[in-house]
C-alpha cells in the first residue's frame, strides 16, 4: 500500500516524515521537492510518477501532503485517506498550516501510528480516535480509562464517548442534493438523477437514541394504503423512490430492514448520516431554452431563455449560465435584462450571472457573435449550455417526516431538543444541448 508519507511546507522542507516500506528512500523526498514543489511549470495532475515511484499529493494552504508508493495501489483509496487525514488534523488543531503542524508534530506522529499500519489505513473514525488520543496528544494510562478505550474500540458504540454534556441540546439536519441533468434542445430529458447527502450536527448530552423518518416508498408502503393517503395530503407530495442508499455505521440496519425506521445513537458533532440516489420524479429547478441561428459564415445569433420551475415564494441563489461560443469568435455583443453577462475569450463562453431569481420567473439573454473566417471546413460541434445554481428545497422530493430524540437516563425529553432542518439543492452537471 503506502510506502511513505511526507508533509512539506511551501519551501519544500519536510515537516513530517514517516516511511513504512524499505523500497522508499531519502531520494524520494528530494524527487518530489524538485519535480512538484519547485517545478517551473504548474503541476496540474495530483499523481506524479518519478523513476517508477508514484507520488499522490494534495495541497492545503501552504502545506503539501504526499503519499509515496512503488506498488500499483488504488488511487481513490489513497486520496480518500489523505483527505481523511486532513479532516482528522483539522478536528484536533484547526487549520492545517505550517505553524500548527510544527506545534503539534508529536500529536501527528501519534495519529499516524493509529491510522496507518505498515502502509495500510486502519481506524480513521474521529470519534474513536478522540477517545484514546486527547487534545494534548497524551494517551490514557489509568486502568479505568484503558478499559473504557477497549469497550469503545471493540463495543457497538465506538463512535461516541460517554459523559458528554451540553447546556442546550440541539440537532441540525442538512439535506444536500446535487441535481444532474442532460436535456435535448427540444426540452426532452435525456438523463436526470439526484445524488444526495444527509449531514447532521448533534450537540446532545448523554447517550441519546435518535429516530429519523423519511418519505421513502419502502417506508410508506410497508405501513399500508391509509397511511400513504394521509402522508400525501399532509406533505403535498407522494413518497419518493430511492434507488440506493448508504448509512453511517451508527445506524441500526436491522431496525431499518424490519421496522423501516432509521434508528441510531449519533456521534458527537458533525457527521454524514446517509447518502442516497434517485432517478424518478425529479423536480427540475430550471429549464433552459436555447436558440442558435447562424447568419452566414461571419455571424451567429444566440437567444437563451431560463425558466424557474419552483414555488414563487422561494429564491434561487448563485445562478450562473455558461453559453459556449465557437473557437473562431472575434467579438460578442450581449443584451440581458436581468443579471450580468460577459464574454470570456479564455474560456470560449458567455458567462451570465444572476444573484437571485424567484420561482416561476423567466429571464432572457440575446447575443450577437462575430466570427473570423478560417480556411478549415470543420463545423462547430455546439457544446451544451451548462448551469450552476442553489435552491432552498430538495429537487428529489425528499422530506423529513419526523426526527425524535430519546434519552432515558438524563432528564430531558424530545420536546427539550431544539431541531433545525434545512434543504439545499445544488447543480451537479446540469446541461442543455444546443
Amino acid at each position: 500500500m503506502i510506502g511513505g508519507l511526507f508533509i512539506y511546507n511551501h519551501k519544500g522542507e519536510v515537516l513530517i516524515s514517516r516511511v513504512y516500506r524499505d523500497d522508499i528512500g531519502r531520494n524520494a523526498v528530494d524527487a518530489f521537492r524538485v519535480s512538484v514543489i519547485h517545478a517551473r511549470q504548474q503541476v496540474r495532475s495530483p499523481v506524479t510518477n518519478i523513476a517508477r515511484t508514484s507520488f499522490f499529493h494534495i495541497k492545503r494552504s501552504n502545506v503539501w501532503l504526499a503519499a509515496v508508493t512503488k506498488q500499483n495501489v488504488n488511487a481513490a483509496m489513497v486520496f480518500e485517506f489523505l483527505i481523511k487525514m486532513v479532516n482528522i488534523m483539522q478536528s484536533y488543531f484547526g487549520k492545517v498550516s505550517e505553524e500548527n503542524i510544527k506545534n503539534n508534530f508529536v500529536l501527528i506522529y501519534e495519529l499516524l501510528d493509529e491510522i496507518l499500519d505498515f502502509g495500510y489505513p486502519q481506524n480513521t473514525d474521529m470519534g474513536v480516535l478522540k477517545t484514546f488520543i486527547t487534545q494534548a496528544g497524551i494517551k490514557s494510562q489509568t486502568k479505568e480509562e484503558t478499559s473504557q478505550i477497549t469497550s469503545q474500540v471493540t463495543g457497538q458504540i465506538g463512535w461516541r464517548r460517554e459523559g458528554i454534556k451540553y447546556r442546550r441540546n440541539e440537532l441540525f439536519l442538512d439535506v444536500l442534493e446535487s441535481v444532474n441533468l442532460l436535456m435535448s434542445p427540444q426540452g426532452q430529458v435525456l438523463s436526470a438523477h439526484v445524488v444526495s447527502r444527509v449531514v447532521m450536527k448533534s450537540y446532545l448530552s448523554g447517550m441519546p437514541e435518535c429516530k429519523f423518518g423519511i418519505n421513502d416508498k419502502l417506508v410508506v408502503d410497508s405501513k399500508g394504503r391509509n397511511t400513504t393517503d394521509e402522508l400525501t395530503k399532509s406533505a403535498g407530495k407522494t413518497s419518493i423512490a430511492i434507488d440506493d442508499c448508504q448509512f453511517h455505521q451508527c445506524v441500526k440496519l436491522s431496525k431499518f430492514e424490519t421496522e423501516h425506521s432509521i434508528s441510531f445513537i449519533p456521534p458527537d458533532g458533525e457527521f454524514e448520516l446517509m447518502r442516497y440516489r434517485t432517478t424518478k420524479d425529479i423536480s427540475l429547478p430550471f429549464r433552459v431554452i436555447p436558440l442558435v441561428r447562424e447568419v452566414g459564415r461571419s455571424k451567429m445569433e444566440v437567444k437563451v431563455v431560463v425558466k424557474s420551475n419552483f414555488k414563487p415564494s422561494l429564491l434561487a441563489q448563485k445562478v450562473e449560465v455558461r453559453i459556449p461560443t465557437p473557437l473562431n469568435t472575434s467579438g460578442v455583443q450581449v443584451i440581458c435584462m436581468k443579471g450580468k453577462a460577459k464574454y470570456k475569450a479564455s474560456e470560449n463562453a458567455i458567462v451570465w450571472k444572476i444573484k437571485r431569481m424567484g420561482g416561476m420567473k423567466e429571464c432572457q439573454l440575446s447575443a450577437e457573435i462575430e466570427l473570423l473566417s478560417t480556411g478549415e471546413g470543420k463545423k462547430w460541434t455546439r457544446p451544451p449550455i451548462s448551469m450552476n445554481f442553489e435552491v432552498p428545497f430538495a429537487p428529489s422530493g425528499f422530506k423529513v417526516r419526523y426526527l425524535k430524540v430519546f434519552e432515558p437516563k438524563l432528564n430531558y425529553s424530545d420536546h427539550d431538543v431544539i431541531k433545525w432542518v434545512r434543504y439545499i439543492g445544488k447543480s451537479g452537471l446540469y446541461e442543455t444541448r444546443c
